[in-house]
């Protein structure tokens, strides 16, 4: 078994086709493979699927869905940001397009100040810090974690992404530090709070492959947390072109061990739906 299910194309700021990212799956082994193009919709950015082309990537997905089907399971999903009351990880707003899976993620930070996303570069992060919190960390990071709490509790989605993404440009900036109580306090919440939606978390080795961190999305100490929760996890890439779709992947599986995990959470269509499935360790890779 090797499966990832966040994947970013050219449809938003992904640097290859549907279908080159495929064949490169089918030559790397994965059995399933998901696209999950960033979605602010019904709006859009230069990194999000723009509002005309919802449509024409859910139908280029199908495509190679069925171009393939002999040699690789393709699913079809978004990453859909919250940033309320403009856009909400919900299944009954994409219902149109009929998606296999939804990811909610949050890039945004906003208040009365203006707005930054908290994992851009690290001009932007210092900016927004500066801007909008006058240079406090702690509640900057308190604010990510509070709207990772509101997404769980007002949305419904199936995968919650990289949960502790506020920590990318953390290793430059150092605007807080993970040892500190009070941010313990807020993973111990989050992670409550990721078992009480009943969503799969994904260990997530996108900053890796992007040279940004050293780590994975969670961090140790959190996944341990997840663990003890009960949550459930998937390994994802959230790769960007397609010789990153499996980066990590071994890193990320000792990381699962390491913090009590036995098996993740796999995804497969059955029928018109699709269906979640727990696969041992011992049978990926």
């Amino acid at each position: 078994m090797k499966t990832n299910y966040h994947t970013h194309s050219l449809f938003c700021d992904g640097t290859e086709n549907p279908e080159q990212i495929v064949k490169e799956a089918i030559s790397k082994g994965f059995s399933c493979l998901g696209f999950s193009g960033h979605s602010l919709f019904p709006f859009g950015t230069d990194w999000h699927i723009a509002p005309n082309d919802f449509h024409k990537y859910v139908q280029e997905i199908r495509r190679v869905q069925d171009l393939y089907k002999d040699k690789i399971e393709i699913l079809c999903g978004f990453e859909a940001d919250y940033l309320p009351p403009f856009s909400l990880p919900k299944k009954d707003l994409y219902k149109e397009f009929k998606p296999d899976y939804l990811i909610g993620s949050v890039h945004y930070l906003s208040n009365e100040k203006g707005w930054f996303t908290v994992d851009g570069s690290v001009e932007e992060v210092e900016h927004g810090l500066k801007s909008l919190y006058n240079g406090n960390g702690k509640r900057l990071v308190q604010d990510y974690f509070s709207r990772q709490r509101d997404m769980l509790q007002n949305c419904d989605f199936d995968i919650i992404a990289h949960i502790d993404v506020v920590k990318r440009r953390n290793d430059i900036l150092h605007f807080f530090d993970e040892q500190d109580l009070w941010y313990k306090t807020e993973i111990k919440a989050t992670a409550k709070a990721i078992a009480k939606a009943g969503v799969i978390a994904e260990i997530n080795t996108g900053g890796i492959a992007r040279l940004s961190i050293k780590d994975t999305y969670p961090s140790s100490e959190f996944l341990r947390m997840l663990h003890q929760h009960n949550v459930p996890i998937t390994i994802n890439s959230d790769a960007h072109c397609s010789k990153d779709l499996d980066c990590a992947f071994d890193f990320a599986i000792q990381k699962a061990k390491d913090a009590g995990y036995q098996e993740m959470v796999c995804l497969r269509r059955n029928g018109l739906s699709v269906e979640k499935f727990f696969v041992s360790f011992k049978e990926i890779l």
